[in-house]
């Protein structure tokens, strides 16, 4: 019998460093009018007061902005950043908003719709150069499908790897990163989960993509968010988080860990394992709450979980792990973590 032993992927390796202080940012289209179904939130603002709006969350420097809706010239954005004396988190490029997109972007049939799609993936790459954002995020939550027969799902997979490989070559030193989502605004989105994600990069092979990790989103898909980081990390690509909860049911973009507040400690914990330097950027919805206080609660816990999760001792964990002290690892989450 042959035992494979444990070993770090090349680029978890390199990833692992001394810990980075924690980062926190938004995504800034939450800082106004939002809207469902059935209600509309909040106020329309413009993108500088949103920009100002962030300045004065507590612990937040960084942004995501949505392009190519809420962005103004480079100069002009750049102007805007350095006055409320914010960075870039990422550009998050949005392929679901326009008409001929609404029904999916980058596995339709219609070729014209995917180049047109792609096109727009590289306008975002060409924008987060030219401001000096790290990287571009892309969650393309309008590709799949709603009923069943409805689809062609060996050609809706082909375009689906066809399109990001093409983005992701394009501007290669501007990273693209995929986010998945079970649902919405499909019934079934095509990337549902952190494992179809990676299938996807496998196929592209493209260093120079990674998987945007929304901890609602895995939650959705019935993954551990902290487990589907590492499995990130371990296949050799690169992640970014987005910070929220839900009740698994549907992605409600809650504070985080009004919900789980172990798996929020948890997913700290291996970040910190991996050294993550990354912004931890809110993917979170004020909805009828009062925005400041909603988001400076956010800050307030992530803060709290991320120092939690330094203050563990991760030697001794990682030792009970490979003892299968598991008695005792549930004994440190009682009296480290719940403090019980």
């Amino acid at each position: 019998m042959i035992i494979k032993t444990w070993r770090l992927s090349d680029f978890a390796r390199n990833k692992i460093k001394k810990m980075s202080d924690l980062k926190q940012g938004v995504i800034i289209g939450f800082l106004g009018k939002t809207q469902d179904r059935f209600s509309e939130y909040q106020r329309p603002v413009t993108t500088e007061e949103k920009l100002e709006f962030v300045s004065k969350i507590d612990g937040f420097t960084g942004v995501e902005m949505v392009f190519p809706y809420e962005n103004g010239t480079p100069e002009e954005t750049k102007m805007w950043m350095a006055k409320y004396g914010l960075e870039f988190a990422a550009i998050n490029v949005n392929i679901k908003k326009e008409t001929e997109w609404v029904p999916g972007a980058l596995s339709r049939p219609d070729k014209g719709i995917r180049d047109r799609a792609v096109a727009m993936i590289k306008k975002a790459k060409d924008f987060a150069k030219a401001v000096g954002a790290p990287h571009v995020t892309c969650c393309p939550l309008s590709d799949g499908y709603d009923v069943l027969f409805q689809i062609n799902y060996k050609t809706a997979w082909n375009y689906m790897v066809e399109t990001i490989a093409e983005a992701a070559d394009y501007l290669p030193e501007v990273p693209i990163f995929i986010e998945p989502k079970y649902s919405e605004t499909r019934v079934h989105c095509q990337i549902d989960s952190t494992a179809k994600g990676l299938l996807l990069l496998k196929d592209i092979q493209c260093k120079n993509t990674g998987i945007t990790i929304d901890m609602g989103h895995s939650l959705q898909s019935q993954e551990n968010p902290a487990q589907a980081l590492s499995l990130i990390y371990e296949s050799g690509y690169d992640a970014y988080i987005h910070t929220n909860d839900n009740d698994t049911k549907a992605d409600w973009d809650l504070v985080g860990a009004s919900r789980h507040f172990l798996h929020y400690i948890e997913m700290m914990f291996w970040a910190q394992e991996y050294g993550y330097d990354k912004y931890f950027t809110t993917d979170a919805s004020p909805r009828i709450f009062d925005v400041l206080d909603f988001f400076n609660r956010h800050s307030e816990i992530t803060q709290g979980a991320y120092k939690l999760a330094k203050t563990l001792n991760r030697g001794q964990i990682m030792e009970m792990m490979r003892t299968e002290d598991y008695n005792g690892l549930m004994k440190m989450v009682n009296k480290k973590i719940y403090r019980i």
